[in-house]
């Protein structure tokens, strides 16, 4: 048996193991389809086969005969029950002012399906089995119309309308940033590099499928949702407001364990009404879980977008300027989430560079597909896929070598706070040690004897740079900022309430962390809670790489108001001043005497009022609110090394560098871990994935993982990974975040490798994926 882990073991900084690990790999977690409620139904999605089509009638009268059924629920009942439409981007704006168009999407399309898996009907069963078998004997008659899927057709003449309101397709455009001064500084420019590319639609998958059990209970009439989500309080506010109309007190969302998000669970799905609505109507629970083939055309899509990105640069090969215009597909409807990665995150696109003048126009289309929404790093790595990406292709054209053209124009430590050309301020930062310690460990300068024995054998080899900056924990969450409260038992025993979710990350090893370093309490005396919407008036959630920056600093807030509290308590018992009294090592001591009380003698007493100070409450729990008052930013630099076979255009990764800047390191071994995952992530969508849809008729061509290919261990290398801390002052914990760091730099890392492979066949530019037939095309063209 392990022996006790001790408060020093666990303190912040040490790479603790995690505590949640023995529980989930022995099969105790607790996901969303474990939920088992007394006479739970079984609720299935009818879906539509068809892209863009009529709903000219439904025949249900053979599904409600059919064994077990309990319900079979269409369009028209959730109408005539006043169930409202899921929420859409009522802010966003066209060319011209006019407000986006409206995309209502009720939680069963009625008149019209606009994608393949709009959800058309519900049946509910005593079993899943006889769900199933129920919504194969539904008829539906449908009328097949024109469909558009790819973000480049969206907009041209002639292309199918996904709404009315909308005859070109457009559903908004954003601008930022200094047009005119771009302008100016292309006019002046002493070279300009234009690149058109794109960034492939991919699938989040995660390892546990989206999953929802829907309670009512008619004597208080009151909802309670059991789902795996980033953000219970959110969903409860949606669910509360937008859909069901009732006070928030009306509805309680509890999010357990959740086997991973990566973005895709970050809102109102239309299974989360549907089953809220069918327990109502039907007085018991209801069950819906998604399999995997459904899951490939009802969970958000992410990425998705074609591009163009001019830079212009001076003679010196000083960036002067850098002009980004992004058509991003939101696919059907327009979400709350649609525009977040065309939107929210492309500050990054300045990159660690001094460019003075930048501008980017984002251009939404309607598309019959599934709705996007944010995918791991959500707008960031497309950013700095641009940035880093149109700096190799310039440097080729000048034959400057690309890292040297990256030290001519990185932003010095020196420049720190610095105003980027669009939109951010950096607090802090060493841009320039950070690529060379990545260079160095990863042997650039040996590289071209690689290259050369690469050659001699018959392949291609290259390698692939990328500095990659994010945004973080943005002030956003001024909205619905985090909270996090904990409680004191009288043993010493500690319970956290965390505001923040835990989508698998390893939150509740980084909390326990937080308030074991801080109250010196050792870690199997720390209990942390999540994802209840009734456990705490508000929380942030997940999301954005802010669950530590800014969920970790409320916990660090509120056991800093547990320390005062014990003090004050330690004070009085001791008969010192309060200044005079500091908790160290568990002990509450009076400075410079040998006087002083456990941890655990103090937390007894703060529940015995004849003991406390009279103006004190018996109890020793504290609620402490942390709304960050500047986004974080976290940085560092990928290098990757590629080799292909010319004969077959194969491609394999033969080495991958990270150092990154993730600020202060809670726990280590949990950064390695997101930057190994975000990598991965970030090289599958580079290398294999795409979701392909079929031009003309919208039909989903990858919709299994018999055709779409997520990244095996044998696709990737034992990555290389070491960290370079500047903290950062903007939360008390000097933490930047680090949830989607790896995938930011990974993606522009590989394709600069493999560019750089191909360059001296003549190659300019490739698109991903990456895939063997495509890479081996390239060069028999390039022949």
């Amino acid at each position: 048996m392990a022996s006790p882990v001790t408060v020093e073991q666990f303190a912040i900084g040490q790479s603790a193991r995690r505590l949640e690990d023995p529980r989930l790999l022995q099969g105790f977690g607790r996901y969303s389809d474990d939920v088992a409620l007394p006479r739970t139904a079984h609720g299935v999605v009818v879906r539509s086969p068809h892209a863009h089509a009529r709903l000219r009638s439904l025949d249900a009268a053979a599904a409600r005969d059919a064994p077990g059924v309990l319900a079979v629920l269409t369009g028209a009942d959730l109408a005539a029950d006043g169930v409202g439409d899921l929420p859409t981007d009522a802010g966003r704006k066209r060319a011209d002012g006019t407000p986006a168009p409206g995309t209502p999407r009720p939680a069963l399309a009625r008149e019209r399906v606009r994608h393949v898996g709009d959800p058309v009907a519900f049946v509910v069963a005593e079993t899943a089995t006889q769900a199933a078998d129920a919504a194969a004997l539904l008829v539906v008659d449908y009328g097949p119309l024109a469909a558009v899927a790819a973000t480049a057709e969206a907009t041209r003449p002639g292309a199918a309308r996904v709404w009315e309101a909308a005859a070109d397709n457009v559903a908004f455009v954003w601008e930022a940033g200094a047009a005119a001064a771009v302008t100016q500084a292309f006019a002046s420019a002493a070279h300009v590099t234009r690149l058109d590319f794109l960034v492939s639609r991919v699938a989040a998958a995660p390892l546990e499928p989206r999953a929802a059990v829907g309670e009512y209970d008619h004597r208080t009439g009151r909802y309670t949702l059991h789902t795996g989500v980033q953000m219970p309080h959110g969903v409860r506010t949606l669910l509360a407001e937008q859909i069901f109309r009732v006070p928030l007190t009306a509805v309680r969302v509890v999010t357990a364990d959740v086997g991973g998000s990566f973005g895709m669970r970050n809102g109102v799905y239309p299974e989360l009404v549907l089953v809220l609505w069918a327990a109502r109507r039907l007085g018991r629970p209801v069950k819906w879980t998604s399999d995997r083939r459904e899951a490939f055309v009802s969970d958000e899509h992410g990425r998705d977008n074609v591009s163009t990105v001019e830079l212009a640069l001076d003679a010196d090969g000083r960036f002067r300027g850098l002009r980004v215009a992004i058509t991003l597909n939101v696919g059907a409807y327009l979400t709350p989430r649609s525009a977040g990665p065309g939107t929210n995150n492309v500050g990054g696109v300045a990159g660690v560079y001094t460019t003075p003048a930048i501008h980017v126009r984002t251009t939404g289309v309607y598309t019959h597909t599934t709705p996007t929404g944010p995918y791991r790093g959500a707008g960031r790595p497309e950013a700095t896929y641009a940035i880093e990406r149109v700096i190799d292709v310039a440097a080729r054209e000048l034959g400057i070598d690309p890292v040297a053209l990256r030290r001519r124009n990185l932003i010095p430590a020196s420049a720190m706070p610095f105003r980027t050309g669009l939109v951010f301020t950096y607090d802090c930062g060493d841009f320039a040690r950070g690529m060379e310690l990545a260079l160095a460990r990863a042997d650039h300068a040996g590289f071209e004897k690689r290259r050369v024995e690469a050659r001699r054998r018959g392949a291609l080899r290259g390698l692939g740079v990328a500095n990659a900056i994010e945004v973080a924990g943005g002030p956003y969450t001024a909205v619905n900022p985090d909270t996090a409260a904990l409680r004191v038992n009288p043993d010493g025993s500690v319970v956290v309430l965390a505001g923040s979710t835990s989508m698998g990350q390893g939150n509740e090893t980084a909390f326990a962390q937080i308030v074991a370093d801080r109250l010196g309490v050792s870690p199997d005396r720390i209990q942390v809670l999540w994802g209840d919407s009734d456990a705490l008036g508000a929380g942030r959630g997940n999301g954005g790489s802010g669950a530590l920056t800014v969920g970790g600093s409320a916990v660090a807030r509120a056991a800093d108001k547990v320390v005062e509290r014990g003090r004050r308590i330690a004070a009085h018992l001791l008969e010192a001043a309060f200044e005079d009294v500091v908790l160290r090592d568990g002990r509450f001591t009076v400075v410079g005497t040998d006087r002083g009380l456990a941890f655990t003698a103090v937390a007894r007493a703060a529940y015995q009022a004849r003991q406390l100070p009279p103006d004190l409450e018996p109890g020793f729990g504290e609620t402490a609110v942390f709304t960050p008052p500047a986004v974080t930013f976290p940085n560092g630099c990928q290098v990757c090394e590629v080799e292909i076979d010319e004969a077959t255009g194969a491609l394999r990764i033969v080495r991958h560098t990270v150092v990154d800047d993730v600020g202060r390191m809670v726990n280590p071994m949990l950064v390695k871990g997101q930057i190994h995952g975000g990598v991965v992530q970030g090289l599958g969508q580079g290398l294999l994935e795409v979701l392909a849809y079929e031009p003309g008729t919208g039909q989903l061509l990858s919709g299994s993982f018999m055709d779409y290919a997520l990244p095996r261990a044998d696709d990737v290398p034992f990555f290389e990974v070491d960290s370079h801390e500047v903290p950062t002052g903007v939360n008390p914990l000097g933490a930047k975040g680090v949830g989607e760091a790896g995938t930011v730099g990974a993606l522009p890392a590989l394709m600069n490798a493999v560019n750089d492979a191909l360059a001296p066949l003549g190659v300019r530019h490739l698109d991903m994926p990456l895939t063997a037939e495509r890479v081996w095309r390239a060069i028999q063209e390039a022949r």
